[in-house]
């Protein structure tokens, strides 16, 4: 077996880049708590202590509500004993594919105190794919008139895991005329080329047959194989020739299905039949053919889905244009996909504590909110606004998060329910918003005291009053709810004897009626002064006086 090019060390070199990579990517989140783990995790594995990490006191957690907030949860939180577990299934290649570094990172929340930590999971690949050639036979045609170092792009091996457990090299079986060499495509793929070493005569053998293999670099290595079976034909002077070895274009991410892209030129100087020229993709990964279509005797190329920038911001697109003596030419597509301003920016509230005491101090923490857009760029860029209400503001918190708190004292009596609309603005023009609206319910505190309807009261009895009659009555509001609110009478001070006050008069502490136990002695007594009472049942209990004069 021969290798193709392959330089001393490459393995090396590629964990030394990711050990960069880690080192960069831990200085750009200094206050991160970190894991690391392989894919494939089962269902309930430890990944760590996250209260410990996190300074948190295992009896603590179920006070302190410790959760994740992330869109998709593959964690979760074990309440006795703080550990982070494995939730749902972790494949590196579907999260993150080709990505040389691939990380989780969600949020955790934990309430009283209100505290926000961020957390990253390193996902490391394993070896768990085996390169595999989309064809298990690859047919050539080559002119026998082609000359030595003439160059045949094949397929490529695809191979889903990322670093060195990808697909690191292609080998060649022993063989008089061809060798075979690595390129590379613009967005990094690996992709082999045949390379003719010796003229090829027709007459002496028209068929050849050779092994390709894909080796990756796991440990141990798992390889692929396709047979390439090459037919040598009789001569076609002249190849296609595309007027561009590389073609970029710009696309807006909005334009509609059917719309002209590009169109690729290529020419062939033979005559006739053998300059008719077909165009085809090579060499392009799936998803490319779902967004565009490519006319085979034009070169015109449209699109054929919508495209999504969120999704995808550039594709690379191969083509081929090949004559009817199979001779070929190709050459690339660069299309870039430039961001349209058309994800509205989303609110989600995380945390609300309703209801709310009146008495809260200025400040106060009344809902946690965070924001995200799609969008890229100023696009998507957010700032949020409370509409209206005063009484409270948005303070940014951390990241795309903010704390909605009040900005003064709040009164119940006065208002008791607020809702609270918080919209979110991004900066793309034009610009896209969305809102929410977030109900308080104000939760009543004892802060009002009992007052009586008049300032003082004076009654005039006739003696000889019958023993049990209703001489006055006294009446106090409290605008407090339930037991703040609830009043009770009760006599307090008189200028009487306290004997002689229990069997003159009473009063009734619900309804404040002042009774007279007994028939008054005009000749005995002519006048005297009560002070009365009314006090709530709050907790502590407010109360006021008002003087009553018989």
């Amino acid at each position: 077996m021969k290798r193709s090019t392959e330089t001393s060390g490459r393995t090396q070199w590629r964990q030394v880049l990711l050990l960069l990579l880690l080192s960069l990517f831990r200085g750009a989140l200094p206050d991160q708590i970190r894991y690391s783990i392989p894919e494939e995790l089962a269902k309930n594995s430890v990944v760590g202590n996250l209260a410990k990490d996190l300074g948190l006191n295992v009896p603590d957690l179920s006070a302190r509500k410790l959760r994740i907030s992330a869109e998709k949860e593959y964690f979760v939180v074990k309440p006795e004993s703080g550990d982070l577990l494995v939730s749902n299934r972790i494949d590196r290649e579907e999260i993150c594919g080709k990505k040389p570094l691939c990380f989780l990172d969600f949020d955790t929340v934990a309430e009283n105190p209100l505290n926000i930590f961020h957390v990253t999971v390193i996902v490391e690949d394993i070896n768990d794919n085996t390169p595999l050639f989309k064809q298990s036979k690859i047919d050539l045609k080559i002119v026998e008139s082609t000359k030595p170092g003439k160059t045949f792009p094949l397929d490529p091996a695809l191979d889903s895991d990322a670093g060195p457990n990808s697909l690191q090299k292609y080998y060649l079986n022993d063989n008089e005329y061809f060798d075979l060499t690595e390129k590379q495509t613009p967005d990094g793929r690996k992709y082999p080329e045949l390379i003719l070493k010796h003229s090829l005569d027709r007459e002496e053998q028209n068929f050849h047959q050779l092994l390709l293999t894909a080796v990756d670099g796991g440990d141990p290595p798992q390889s692929g194989t396709t047979q390439i079976q090459i037919q040598v034909t009789d001569a076609n002077d002249n190849p296609p020739v595309f007027s561009q070895d590389v073609y970029r274009v710009s696309l807006q991410e909005g334009v509609p299905p059917g719309f002209l892209i590009l169109r690729v030129t290529a020419t062939d100087q033979d005559e006739g039949v053998n300059a008719e020229i077909t165009y085809s993709f090579h060499n392009v990964d799936e998803q490319v053919k779902q967004f565009f279509n490519l006319n085979q005797r034009t070169g015109e190329i449209t699109s054929k889905n919508d495209f999504d920038f969120e999704i995808a911001n550039s594709y690379t697109l191969r083509i081929e244009a090949k004559d009817p003596g199979d001779l070929a030419a190709h050459c690339s597509v660069q299309v870039e996909i430039l961001d349209e301003n058309d994800c509205a920016p989303e609110v989600i509230v995380t945390s609300v504590f309703t209801p709310l005491p009146e008495d809260s101090p200025p400040g106060t923490v009344i809902a946690l909110i965070k924001t995200k857009d799609r969008d890229a760029g100023e696009n998507g860029e957010v700032y949020c606004q409370i509409l209206g209400k005063a009484e409270f503001i948005l303070k940014s918190y951390s990241k795309n998060y903010y704390k909605l708190t009040t900005d003064r004292t709040l009164d119940r009596e006065e208002i008791s329910e607020y809702n609270i609309t918080v919209m979110a603005t991004d900066k793309g023009k034009p610009p896209l918003s969305s809102s929410i609206t977030i109900t308080l319910h104000i939760a009543d505190v004892n802060d009002n005291t009992p007052v009586f309807h008049q300032a003082s009261y004076v009654v005039h009895v006739p003696e000889n009053n019958p023993p049990g009659a209703s001489i006055a009555h006294v009446s106090a509001s409290d605008p407090d709810l339930g037991p703040n609110g609830h009043v009770s009478y009760s006599i307090v001070a008189s200028d009487l004897e306290p004997r002689a006050l229990l069997s003159y008069v009473s009063v009734n502490p619900q309804s404040g009626v002042v009774v007279a136990q007994r028939a008054f002695d005009h000749e005995q007594l002519r006048a005297f002064e009560l002070t009365l009472q009314a006090c709530d049942h709050g907790s502590p209990a407010l109360s006021s006086n008002v003087s009553l004069r018989v």
